[in-house]
């Protein structure tokens, strides 16, 4: 086959909710254009937030229990996905919810298990993406490399600003990719402290006065010094961005501009130039809608490298995009996962399927 419609799924740790998306990815020509067809953000209720924000101090066997609850919750979101919009699809590739990320312990786990998420869907799945690489020695991220190099190739950088921020290039003919540091997941919980779950375009922020001395302290930990490959996962930013954050006694205006300005100054830091002349950057991901964060980062980036804001349905959906992509080269048996990115002993096909 050279076309397949696939319905990706992915849920990020700013718990803001799970998209869905369904997407058409054809190749022609040596080259894969994907069309995004349907999609949409189903919120969490208080339910799912508790659940899966508190789960990682939870025993083995409510996990256990948890991680097939979850599967059968992402199985009748994708049933009544299909049945609502009369969709045709021809299997789920889901990236499922991050719990525990820690792949110098040979630790990560995406709860939604694929057995349940196959048999409440009525549809074949793709799932559990990072598994395979951590046996191979890599971080098991990031995943979405692939997907930038051989979907959004006209990018000099793809930025992701997630929950964490990411960042993809290509450098000497090799890709590139590493966890940037805490984005969403900070803003977003200060938000919460003052019962928001985000702050609009970035308002309160930029009410917000630098406090120089929290800024020193946000960008203090030794991650952001050390060499890709690398990724995060929330028990860091838990121990470090976050503790630094409720530990100070700044107002809330101040926390979230100054965070702001640590996410932009740590971006610009990760960021080589890769030529001569003006660079272009892909920005996406909820972060991308926060126009004081936005454009204080084009400020830290200076002229030459251009910060460009795709359609909305790209921005919110890429991340889902490119799982569905990975599940497409999954099931082609190609390669999905890249050693320049991860630090495996080889590129690798990652994901497990279960056939319904």
């Amino acid at each position: 086959m050279n076309s397949y419609n696939v319905i990706g799924l992915m849920s990020g740790t700013s718990l803001d909710g799970l998209d869905i998306v369904l997407c058409r990815f054809t190749y022609e020509n040596q080259n894969w254009i994907y069309n995004i067809l349907n999609a949409t953000t189903l919120l969490y209720d208080d339910y799912w937030i508790d659940s899966l924000r508190d789960c990682e101090t939870c025993t083995g066997r409510k996990l256990i229990a948890l991680d097939h609850e979850y599967g059968k919750h992402l199985g009748q979101q994708v049933r009544a996905f299909v049945e609502q919009h009369k969709i045709k699809a021809d299997f789920v590739a889901s990236h499922g919810h991050t719990i525990f990320h820690q792949p110098d312990q040979h630790t990560s786990l995406q709860l939604g298990h694929g057995a349940y998420l196959a048999a409440h869907a009525g549809l074949p799945v793709v799932c559990d993406f990072r598994t395979f690489d951590i046996a191979l020695g890599g971080q098991g991220a990031p995943l979405v490399p692939i997907g930038d190099e051989l979907l959004f190739k006209e990018y000099d950088y793809c930025l992701n600003l997630g929950g964490i921020s990411n960042v993809s290039f290509s450098n000497n003919g090799q890709r590139v990719a590493f966890d940037i540091g805490a984005c969403n997941m900070l803003l977003n919980a200060l938000a919460n402290t003052v019962g928001k779950s985000y702050d609009k375009d970035g308002d309160m922020a930029s009410r917000g006065t630098l406090q120089q001395d929290l800024l020193e302290e946000l960008n203090a930990p030794a991650y952001f010094s050390q060499a890709y490959p690398k990724s995060l996962g929330k028990e860091w930013v838990l121990a470090h961005s976050l503790a630094t954050l409720e530990a100070s006694a700044a107002p809330l205006p101040d926390k979230l501009h100054t965070t702001c300005h640590h996410i932009a100054f740590q971006i610009k830091k990760a960021l080589p130039a890769l030529h001569h002349g003006q660079h272009r950057l892909l920005l996406t991901g909820g972060g991308a809608f926060n126009k004081f964060l936005t454009s204080l980062l084009q400020q830290y980036l200076g002229e030459q490298i251009k910060v460009e804001v795709p359609e909305p349905e790209v921005v919110s959906y890429k991340e889902a995009l490119i799982f569905a992509f990975l599940g497409v080269l999954r099931w082609q048996g190609q390669i999905n996962c890249l050693q320049t990115v991860t630090g495996a002993a080889k590129d690798n096909i990652g994901g497990a399927i279960y056939l319904c």
